[in-house]
């Protein structure tokens, strides 16, 4: 079961690479073109890897948390029927995501908007890094610029919320991420080239249709399981 969640999470930090590529290929451009010039390509690419290692860690990290305390909160006020509304509520989400990534509602940007509150206080320590004085110090940067508000990171953050143990979220979010680092990785001109077919009404509608395939099925299941 828990093979299944990964899969479905690195299919979804799949699906989404365009909008990570949006959000986050800016910096990630930066940080391969911040290194100076003597030092090698090799140190470059050391530097964008650091990065999305850190990233991927602080989404892993978060699905850990958010796990555990739902986890506790369901075990005190309602057992299983509580992580079953959970499911609901992230089955949901991943159906907004799909009306996001298709461009048909962006409703989910709300959401961000919500995640303002936190980021104000960790982009000053952020930005500490920047521009980049080592390779090394890319993997604390990608860690804080991965709690950047996301839409795609909190659906996905919601349903491993709902797996109700820590083990499971990191594991989910590990997914997710693992999903997000082929985008992650293509900068430069690779990246504007992938961001024409990421972009490409065929590639969203059909990333739409799948996530929204997938909310369906969850909150299917999820009703099933309260009936």
């Amino acid at each position: 079961m828990l093979i299944n969640d990964f899969i479905a999470a690195l299919l979804i930090g799949l699906l989404g690479a365009g909008h990570c590529l949006g959000m986050c290929s800016g910096i990630a451009s930066a940080i391969s073109f911040s290194v100076k010039e003597e030092q090698s390509k090799l140190s470059s690419m050391l530097s964008l890897l650091l990065y999305n290692l850190g990233r991927i860690c602080s989404y892993s990290l978060a699905g850990a948390i958010f796990a555990a305390s739902s986890g506790i909160l369901i075990l005190f006020f309602g057992g299983k029927e509580a992580l079953i509304y959970l499911r609901l509520l992230a089955a949901i989400l991943m159906l907004l995501l799909a009306l996001y990534i298709s461009r048909i509602w962006f409703g989910l940007l709300k959401l961000e908007r919500a995640g303002l509150f936190i980021w104000k206080f960790i982009k000053p320590i952020a930005q500490f890094f920047i521009p980049l004085k080592h390779p090394l110090y890319a993997f604390p940067l990608g860690f804080l610029w991965g709690w950047l508000p996301c839409g795609l990171v909190y659906s996905t953050l919601s349903w491993a919320a709902s797996s109700g143990s820590a083990s499971n979220g990191f594991i989910i979010m590990a997914g997710f991420g693992l999903g997000t680092l082929p985008a992650m990785l293509s900068v430069g001109t690779l990246s504007q080239q992938l961001k024409y077919y990421l972009n490409h009404h065929y590639f969203r509608y059909g990333s739409g249709v799948l996530l929204a395939s997938f909310a369906l099925h969850t909150f299917y299941i999820a009703v099933k399981q309260l009936l």
